[in-house]
């Protein structure tokens, strides 16, 4: 039950029946919406008072009718007991008072309990903090919408719009530029912004942007579907010279770009994708620390990458990850990189490099002595160049890509495993192949004799793999269909992949690795599957977890009888018990 509230007399508030005129005998204004009894607080329709007037007419006894303007004016004295079960706590309008109040409701712990308003009628009514946290859960289209539900809702929801830092947009096809401008300008405090565009992006896109967020620090646009980005080197290099505060830029389909002249004092994050032909690229970020710039795969690219590369290197000196992906990357390219005095790099991906060689990896590990990350997939490195990898960082390198080289061996992953001790994700993907996968009569004979001798001589060069690490957690293996026979013993070992391991064995699988949660075994011969799920989740209920105990003389550790393990078990309840975590088998 709401206790009345009893406001003092204000020329803007309602006041008794009995009393009409203030002090100066001047008519009160009666507020729209006062229609219940002054003292007993029911309708006045039709309605006669039992309860007598008040004694005096005073402005601290004056009864008042439920006003959000005069209960929110100053401090409210204390209730009138006697009448508190006859009111009704009706409050429409402190929802439009109160949300004009500057505190900032984002911040629950800055609101004063004093401040909580009630939404909804007589039957429903939900303190604010409530409709906020409810309000601040919808998706922006959906925030739009409840606007239009009240104007409580809507002074909420404009109140969110300003508060709010971080906005994900995805933007139809049908989407006109001025639907992303109003939601923009809703949001003059936005510092990290996401769009995902399904229609075309082009530079109008880029000034509204500009113009309706003054302190973007964060920007990144994805296209999807048949979306194209028309944007230019030109204005996407106004744009990063006008955005003072940009420190991250995150952009797809670039490759309108033609070239660009990047200047800014405060970008420490760039990643461009789809990138092509490039006849002019300047990098003057002297706090740059990562750059990803992922080129499309057209043979016909024109860009010049040690040029490019040696540019990258002297004018950024602070880089600590560099992600080129290219089929234009060669040996020239590397030593244009490894040139510049890059002393904080942590993590180099060069990928797709077919000319990358040996001496590549020479120019590396020569250059730099703190690589944690070193991903040189598609390149045409050998089992020599891991040995210079290993040799260069046993202390620091963790994860080590090296997908799609042909050239690598079992032998080769072997000794990287050895060799480096804290290493925790390897990928040797596309790297072991069957040699007979790509000869057409191997795949179109039809003779079973022809088709089992045929295996047997493959069979001779077909490769075994033996890992053992002690702090490995992720190891893929997909399309290694030259890998007959693996062994793991990886305690640490998570997640593993051996997608399309066609050729391997279920009697030569043994998986010692009990924290295995997920095994990618699609492309792979069902009788393969089942090995891989009989090991991975039979092997650790079949172990005996018997526990041991010293003798009287302490000479040695003894195993206790099951039947005392049985008994011990029964009496101690608290005893910990032994979870085993199922591994899922992945086929699809």
């Amino acid at each position: 039950m709401f206790h009345p509230h009893i406001s003092p007399a204000t020329p803007g508030g309602s006041t008794s029946t009995s009393s009409s005129f203030d002090f100066n005998n001047k008519p009160s204004k009666k507020n729209r919406g006062s229609y219940n009894c002054g003292r007993c607080g029911l309708p006045k329709k039709g309605h006669s008072c039992h309860l007598p007037p008040p004694p005096s007419a005073t402005p601290t006894s004056t009864d008042s009718s439920i006003s959000a303007s005069a209960s929110t004016s100053r401090p409210l004295p204390a209730p009138r007991q006697q009448y508190s079960h006859l009111r009704r706590a009706l409050s429409f309008d402190d929802v439009d008072i109160r949300c004009d109040s500057p505190l900032p409701y984002h911040d629950k712990t800055e609101v004063d309990e004093s401040e909580l308003d009630l939404f909804g009628s007589s039957s429903v009514k939900l303190p604010f903090t409530c409709v906020w946290e409810v309000l601040r859960r919808l998706p922006p289209a959906g925030l739009l919408k409840a606007a239009r539900v009240c104007k409580g809702w809507r002074e909420t929801t404009r109140r969110l719009w300003r508060a709010t830092e971080e906005l994900r947009l995805r933007v139809p096809v049908k989407a006109q530029l001025g639907f992303v401008g109003s939601v923009l300008q809703k949001c003059p405090g936005l510092v990290r912004l996401t769009l995902k565009m399904e229609s075309d992006v082009d530079a109008t896109m880029l000034a509204c942007i500009a113009f309706s967020c003054p302190g973007l620090e964060s920007m990144e646009i994805s296209i999807s579907g048949s979306a194209v980005n028309r944007i230019t080197g030109d204005e996407l290099s106004r744009f990063v010279a006008d955005k003072r505060c940009l420190t991250s830029l995150k952009m797809e389909g670039c490759s309108n770009l033609g070239g660009f002249v990047l200047c800014s004092s405060s970008l420490c994050t760039l990643w461009l994708s789809d990138l092509h032909s490039l006849s002019k690229t300047v990098f003057n970020c002297p706090n740059l620390k990562e750059v990803s710039l992922d080129f499309s795969r057209q043979q016909n690219d024109s860009t010049d990458l040690s040029v490019m590369l040696d540019i990258l290197g002297r004018s950024c000196s602070k880089l600590q990850n560099i992600h080129v992906a290219s089929v234009q990357l060669s040996h020239v390219a590397v030593l244009a990189l490894t040139a510049s005095n890059l002393r904080g790099l942590r993590m180099l991906s060069l990928v797709l490099g077919t000319e990358i060689t040996d001496a590549s990896v020479a120019a590396i590990t020569s250059s730099y002595s703190k690589l944690e990350l070193l991903d040189l997939s598609g390149s045409s490195i050998s089992d020599s160049g891991i040995g210079m990898i290993c040799n260069a960082f046993p202390g620091t390198l963790s994860r080590l890509l090296l997908a799609l080289c042909p050239n690598i061996t079992s032998s080769g992953i072997q000794f990287a495993t050895a060799q480096l001790p804290l290493l925790e994700l390897m990928d040797c993907g596309m790297s072991i192949c069957d040699p007979g996968s790509h000869d057409p009569s191997y795949a179109e004979t039809e003779d079973d004799e022809l088709q089992s001798a045929y295996n047997n001589k493959l069979h001779l060069i077909y490769q075994k793999l033996i890992i053992k690490h002690g702090r490995l957690k992720k190891l893929s293996l997909w399309g290694c269909s030259g890998l007959d026979a693996i062994c793991l013993n990886c305690p640490e070992l998570g997640d593993l992949n051996l997608n399309s391991c066609k050729n391997l064995h279920p009697e030569r699988l043994l998986l010692q690795c009990p924290s295995l949660e997920r095994v990618h075994a699609s492309g792979c011969h069902k009788w393969l599957i089942r090995a891989i799920q009989s090991q991975v989740n039979n092997s650790g209920a079949m172990e005996s977890h018997f526990p041991s105990k010293r003798l009287a003389d302490g000479s040695k550790r003894i195993r206790v009888p099951h039947f005392m393990y049985q008994q011990q078990f029964d009496d101690d309840k608290k005893r910990r018990k032994i979870e085993y975590r199922p591994c899922n088998v992945l086929v699809d």
